[in-house]
C-alpha cells in the first residue's frame, strides 16, 4: 500500500479525546454511536473548536474496535488484514501477503488492540483466554465488507506480541454471475452449480485456507428460492447470503464453570427442529458430521457445507477421518455419504486468483467412500 509510513497510536495520556467522547456516549445512553452522535458529544466539548470530518472518521473507527485497521478494508481488494506483533500491518489482496504503510510500534499497543476488538466483538481476551474469535458487523463508513471476522491471540501464546487476524466478509460477491466475472468458473461450471441448487442436490465445497470457499457457498445460497428457509450453523458466522429467509445459529464457549457451552454438534442436532429447507454448516470440522449427514439423509436435500481439504481425490480421506470423530465406521461413512451427498466443488488458489478446480461426485455403495471426477479445469 502506497503512501507515508503511519504508526497506529498507542495509549493516550488520560484522559485522551476518545475517553472523553466514550465519557459523553455513556451520558447520552448511546451504545452503537453513529457519525452523528460523535459529532454531536464533540461539538459539545468545553475546548471543542468544532467537530471536523476527519476528526469524526477517526473515532467512529476508533468505537468500531478496528481504529486505523480500518483504513486497508476500504480497499475492496483486500481480503485479509494481519497484525504479526510489532511491526507493519500486512495485507493480502489477492497476491500473497505485503506490508501496508501502517505500523504497530511495541507488544503493548498489539496487546491493546488485540483486546479492543475482542470487546468489541463480545468476547473475552485474557491471560486466562488467549485466544478469541468474533465477528464485527457494525462497521465504519467506508469499509466495504459485510463484516470482519476476528481472531486474536495474545502473547504469550504469541511469541513477540500480540497477533491479529482480519478477514472481510465480502457482500459485494452476491450471485454466481459476479463470482463468474473474476474468473472463478467458466460458463459451463456456472450452469453446473446453477443446477446443482435448482435440483436440490445436497454438496460439499472443499479447498485450502483462503481459496475462496465461503465466497462461493454464500453466492450459491444467493440462488436458493426465496421461499424455501435457511439454517446456518457456524462457529463464527462468516456467511453473508443475500437470500430473505436466513437462520443463524452460532456456537458458545463454555464459561468459567466449565457449563453453558454449544458445539456445533448441538447446534446440527437442534436446527433439525427448526423447520428447515436446506442445513448449511460453514465449516465441516468435526463430530458434527454425524448429524449433518443424518440430516442428508432425511429430506433436507440441497443441504450444504464447506470442508478443508487439498484435492478433490483427499475429500474421502477428509470425511472418513471426520466420521471416525464421531463414533462412525469408515463403512458407515461411505453409505452415509454417497447416499446423502450428491456432489463435492472443489477450489484452488493459483498465483493469487481463487478458482473452481475441480467437480466430482460422491458415492459409497460398496462400503468405500470414493470421488468420480466429472469436471476438470484445464491449467
Amino acid at each position: 500500500m502506497a503512501g507515508k509510513s503511519a504508526e497506529i497510536p498507542g495509549q493516550d495520556s488520560p484522559p485522551s479525546l476518545v475517553d472523553r467522547v466514550r465519557d459523553g456516549l455513556v451520558d447520552r445512553a448511546v451504545d452503537r454511536p453513529t457519525q452523528a452522535d460523535i459529532a454531536g458529544v464533540v461539538g459539545a466539548l468545553d475546548d471543542a473548536t468544532g467537530a471536523g470530518v476527519e476528526q469524526v472518521r477517526t473515532l467512529t473507527r476508533e468505537f468500531s474496535g478496528l481504529g486505523e485497521l480500518a483504513v486497508p478494508l476500504c480497499d475492496p481488494q483486500v481480503t485479509d488484514v494481519l497484525i504479526n506483533g510489532p511491526g507493519p500491518v500486512w495485507v493480502d489482496r489477492g497476491h500473497g501477503v505485503e506490508p501496508t504503510h501502517l505500523h504497530v510500534g511495541d507488544a503493548q499497543t498489539c496487546r491493546r488492540i488485540a483486546v479492543r476488538l475482542a470487546a468489541a466483538c463480545g468476547v473475552r481476551l485474557d491471560d486466562s483466554r488467549p485466544f478469541a474469535d468474533g465477528i464485527l458487523t457494525d462497521l465504519p463508513p467506508g469499509v466495504v465488507a459485510g463484516g470482519v471476522r476476528v481472531h486474536a491471540v495474545l502473547d504469550p501464546p504469541a511469541a513477540s506480541g500480540a497477533c491479529v487476524s482480519l478477514r472481510a466478509l465480502s457482500r459485494g460477491h452476491g450471485d454466481l454471475a459476479a463470482l463468474q466475472r473474476t474468473g472463478m468458473f467458466p460458463d459451463e461450471v456456472a450452469a453446473r452449480l446453477r443446477e446443482l441448487i435448482a435440483a436440490r442436490r445436497s454438496f460439499l465445497v472443499s479447498g485450502g485456507t483462503g481459496a475462496g470457499k465461503t465466497t462461493l457457498l454464500a453466492a450459491l445460497l444467493h440462488e436458493v428460492p426465496a421461499g424455501e428457509r435457511l439454517l446456518l450453523v457456524e462457529d463464527t458466522p462468516e456467511l453473508v447470503p443475500e437470500h430473505p429467509h436466513v437462520v443463524g445459529l452460532r456456537t458458545r464457549d463454555a464459561g468459567a464453570d466449565g457449563a453453558g457451552g454449544v458445539d456445533m454438534r448441538m447446534l446440527v442436532r437442534q436446527s433439525l427442529r427448526m423447520r428447515p429447507d436446506r442445513i448449511v454448516v460453514g465449516e465441516i470440522r468435526g463430530a458434527e458430521i454425524a448429524e449433518l449427514l443424518l440430516a442428508f439423509n432425511t429430506g433436507h436435500g440441497g443441504s450444504a457445507g464447506t470442508v478443508h481439504a487439498n484435492s478433490l481425490a483427499a475429500v474421502p480421506g477428509r470425511l472418513t477421518a471426520l466420521g471416525a470423530l464421531a463414533g462412525m465406521p469408515a463403512e458407515t461413512v461411505a453409505r452415509q455419504v454417497g447416499d446423502g451427498v450428491d456432489t463435492v466443488v472443489h477450489l484452488s488458489r493459483v498465483a493469487g486468483r481463487r478458482q473452481v478446480s475441480q467437480i466430482g461426485r460422491l458415492s459409497g455403495d460398496d462400503g468405500r467412500l470414493r470421488v468420480d471426477t466429472c469436471w476438470d479445469r484445464t491449467w
